[in-house]
Parts: C-alpha cells; sequence; structure tokens
C-alpha cells in the first residue's frame, strides 16, 4: 500500500482554505456545539457503552432496528472492528478507492487483490471488478459513490455486484459515507437488502454530513447479530464518548439544515465542473460533494501558494501525480479557488 495520507492536513498546511477534506460546506451546525457543551456536565461519568439513546435516533432517521446498529470512533474505526471481527484471508476492493480498506485489511494479515478501474470510463465499477468476484474472495469493499472520484455505482450494477457476491459467499462491505450528497440517494441505497442479507454491512458516518470530523463519529447497519457481537468484542470499551454520542443525536435533528448544504452542493458542485472544464482541466464525472479531475502535477503546491489546499490523489492505489479531489464549498470560497486555478494554470 502507498503512503498513508489524508486530506484536511490543516495543521501543516495553516491559514489556507481546505478544498482538501470534503465536509459539509455549511459548517458544524450550532445545535451540535451546544449539544457537546452542554454535555461536558456529564463527562464525569463514562459514555454509554450501548450509546443506547443515539442508536435509537439513528433507527429513527435509518428506519432500521435499533439492534442493527453499530457506533463507532468515525467510520474509520467500524472498518478496522469489522476486519478483526470477520478476519478475511483474502479481500478485493476496487482501484481507486479509500485508503483506510486496505490498511484494516492488512493489519490482520489479509491478501488485498485490486480491481483497476478503467480511466476512459472514469474508474467505475466494470465487469473486471464482476469477474474477479471468485470462491477465494472472502470480503469485498465498495465505496458508493466512490471516494476519490465521486463516481455512483448504479443500482443495475450494483444488484449484479451483490448476486456475484452472493454466489461466491463473498461478504460485501457498502460505504454509504457520501450517498447523501447525490441525487436521489434512495434509488443507491442498500439498506433495504439488509433484512434479507446477513452478508452485507453497510458503513455511514456524521463526519461529511454534519461537517463533524474533530467529533469522530461513525455507523454501521448489519442485520447480522453475531456479526456486531464479534465487533463489539474486539473493539475497545467506551469508543464512543459521551460529547461525540450527545453531538449525534443533535444532529439528527439537522433535517433543514442538510436540505440546504444538499442544496448548496448540487449547484456549486456544476457551476465548478463547468469552469473547470473551461480552465482546461480534465474533469470526472464525480456526483458526490467532491469533484474528481487530472491536472499538472504540480497543481497541489501552485495552489499552496495561493493559499488553497487541494487533495492530491497520488497516493491512491492505481493513480499517479497528476490526479486530485477538491471539495464542493460556498459560492465565495469557490470563487476564490477558480481564480487561483486561473493565475497558476
Amino acid at each position: 500500500m502507498k503512503k498513508h495520507i489524508h486530506g484536511g492536513d490543516v495543521y501543516r498546511h495553516q491559514n489556507v482554505i481546505d478544498f482538501s477534506a470534503n465536509c459539509n460546506p455549511l459548517g458544524t451546525p450550532a445545535s451540535v456545539k451546544r449539544a457537546v457543551a452542554e454535555s461536558m456536565e456529564q463527562v464525569y461519568h463514562y459514555p454509554d457503552v450501548r450509546c443506547q439513546n443515539l442508536r435509537d435516533a439513528l433507527s429513527a432517521y435509518e428506519g432500521v432496528p435499533a439492534d442493527w446498529i453499530i457506533c463507532g470512533n468515525g467510520a474509520a474505526d467500524l472498518i478496522f472492528s469489522l476486519v478483526l471481527a470477520l478476519k478475511p484471508k483474502r479481500a478485493l476492493v476496487p482501484a481507486p478507492t479509500f485508503a483506510e480498506y486496505e490498511q484494516a485489511l492488512e493489519s490482520v494479515g489479509c491478501q488485498v487483490l485490486h480491481a483497476p478501474g478503467r480511466e476512459e470510463d472514469g474508474f467505475a465499477v466494470d465487469q473486471a471488478l464482476l469477474q474477479a468476484i471468485d470462491d477465494t474472495i472472502d470480503i469485498l469493499f465498495l465505496c458508493n459513490p466512490n471516494n476519490p472520484t465521486g463516481i455512483l455505482t448504479e443500482p443495475e450494477r450494483l444488484e449484479q455486484v451483490m448476486d456475484a457476491c452472493r454466489r461466491h459467499g463473498v461478504f460485501l462491505v457498502l460505504d454509504e459515507c457520501f450517498l447523501d450528497f447525490v441525487c436521489s440517494p434512495g434509488k443507491y441505497t442498500q439498506k433495504a437488502s439488509l433484512e434479507n442479507r446477513k452478508d452485507l454491512f453497510i458503513l455511514k458516518a456524521f463526519t461529511k454530513r454534519y461537517a463533524m470530523a474533530g467529533i469522530r463519529l461513525g455507523y454501521g447497519l448489519c442485520s447480522s447479530q453475531d456479526l456486531l457481537e464479534k465487533m463489539k468484542e474486539v473493539t475497545q470499551p467506551w469508543n464512543v464518548s459521551t460529547l461525540a454520542q450527545a453531538a449525534g443525536i443533535a444532529a439528527l435533528k439537522e433535517k433543514e439544515y442538510v436540505a440546504r448544504a444538499t442544496e448548496l452542493i448540487h449547484r456549486e458542485r456544476g457551476f465548478l465542473k463547468e469552469k473547470m472544464c473551461e480552465a482546461g482541466l480534465q474533469v470526472y464525472d464525480s456526483q458526490a460533494n467532491y469533484i474528481f479531475f487530472k491536472g499538472p502535477e504540480n497543481l497541489q503546491e501552485l495552489c499552496l501558494q495561493e493559499g488553497i489546499l487541494i487533495r492530491d490523489c497520488g497516493n491512491y492505489y492505481g493513480l499517479a501525480r497528476g490526479y486530485y479531489r477538491i471539495a464542493v464549498r460556498t459560492h465565495e470560497e469557490n470563487l476564490t479557488l477558480m481564480r487561483a486555478f486561473e493565475k497558476v494554470l
């Protein structure tokens, strides 16, 4: 695996506009900040190890039983506890995709196979991945929409993947962390499949939807009680703080905030794509709250000189230098980015 690098490193790149992390451009809701502050009155006590109130709130939000929900210290925490519980020997992941899948798999000695996407198809899930699913594979990680490309796997293709996993006994992890920001997310989520599939785990997080990256709160949906119990057994107790639980409960009430952010992202995504194409950049058909594109190999360094931090995707498996990802932010911030591109390109 290539060197692990993540977006959002504002600690080593200070006083910049951060386009490298794809969080909600409206910022953290005031109600979430208040909930965190008020929960400080309870920090004398251990957190609820069962996250009962949070799981009840998530049950109402997601429309699934609370017993199917497991919470973690961010989505990455759940990825690691999932592979530790399953201990797969051989895994399949698309390329490029989220680096933490491979990092977690390698931590348990799992052999990782890659199914590279074709650049001419925007690195979309294709026949090559379907053909790579066989009886030797224990687990498949699939991010929809994919990170960093933002490409959506259409329901018909996803159904083919799920059928292949069922036939070959492959456990399927669907990462839907960015699905909230696409058009018609209900068309793509596989929550309805959970009841009849014990071999399906859906990964979600508060990080992007509510701009809560620093709080660390993610959750998984799975109907297999055996698996959820195994995950709890390999996870440290009290991994979700009192503050994070309070923040999550408050965030789930912010429906108007999510609607405003979604409208903003859909509008600004189109604006950015148009302007970036006019600037001569190769832009892919990203459908999430970020845009994947190709440009000069030194573009990140040039943008830093203009006070802009973008995500260099050269460390993703299957990519080289010259591939980038930017978050969709407010119109004013996006105009600043476009002016920086015009200056440095």
